[in-house]
């Protein structure tokens, strides 16, 4: 198993898991919650054939990687895949980022710069800032995530039951985009994260990436479902063109959060196109 430190805990390694396939220009795919690096698996087989070297990892807390109780937050997580990018030492690559993946896509360009990477992409995306504020009347209501944090403390498993019908829209696409069985592995991914970070993780999501959009000088693509009900796609992507130099935004038509999944043919089409 493919692992790199990122740091430590009472003495103990935290390991990032990775895995590195294929040959050509590098592509790093950064999951979504409450997920891990497999979740790409009907993009990497696409990326894989059309010559590329494609790059997975877990986030600390997720999937094979290290379970610590600190460092959940966008500074640390930029700070993970440097880490990894260093480690690999991967030049003229893309980051492809999943809904928190895209925070950690859109944090790193601001605070460590393009120097390792060509071109970026984003899906489901969480930036600019979803959060209601005074300045932010576009945001979501606080309580929402407050509701979120209180049921995963409840009971995190009944939580995640519910998150997935809406990460899926299960009562539109159940049976044709999303099976029952897949449906069940994510579930089954979910439950194997760490309880700490399933709760810590919410607050991320609040992250303010406004001050950092303007330091991205990579071209960047949008894909996002019109239907997505955990980032509803008029609060984030749309607004995404106004805040960044050079970006492309694509709607996926009717498209739930997880687009990667349930739209593959789309979301690939789009990626290939814009990362050749």
């Amino acid at each position: 198993m493919a692992s790199v430190t990122v740091g430590t805990e009472n003495g103990v390694s935290i390991e990032i898991h990775y895995e590195d396939h294929g040959s050509g220009r590098p592509i790093v795919l950064i999951h979504g919650y409450p997920l891990n690096g497999n979740s790409w698996e009907r993009q990497e087989r696409e990326l894989l054939a059309n010559g590329y070297r494609v790059i997975t990892y877990d986030r600390r807390g997720f999937g094979r990687s290290s379970q610590p109780t600190f460092g959940y937050d966008y500074d640390t997580f930029a700070g993970d895949l440097e880490v990894l990018m260093g480690h690999l030492d991967l030049r003229d690559a893309a980051l492809v980022g999943f809904s928190m993946g895209t925070g950690e896509v859109i944090r790193y360009l601001a605070a460590y710069g393009s120097g390792r990477v060509r071109k970026a992409a984003l899906l489901g995306t969480i930036p600019p800032f979803v959060l209601k504020t005074d300045d932010n009347p576009e945001g979501v209501d606080g309580k929402v995530f407050a509701d979120l944090e209180a049921a995963i403390v409840t009971d995190r498993y009944a939580f995640f039951e519910g998150f997935f019908n809406n990460f899926y829209n299960v009562d539109v696409l159940g049976g044709t985009r999303i099976s029952d069985r897949a449906w069940q592995a994510s579930f089954n991914v979910a439950a194997g994260s760490s309880p700490y970070a399933t709760y810590a993780c919410v607050d991320t999501w609040l992250t303010d990436f406004r001050a950092d959009l303007p330091k991205i000088d990579v071209p960047v693509l949008v894909l996002h479902g019109t239907a997505d009900r955990i980032l509803p796609f008029e609060v984030t992507a749309a607004r995404l063109p106004a805040l960044i130099a050079d970006c492309t935004l694509v709607p996926v038509e009717g498209g739930p959060h997880n687009i990667a999944w349930t739209y593959p043919e789309e979301v690939n089409a789009a990626l290939l196109t814009f990362l050749g």
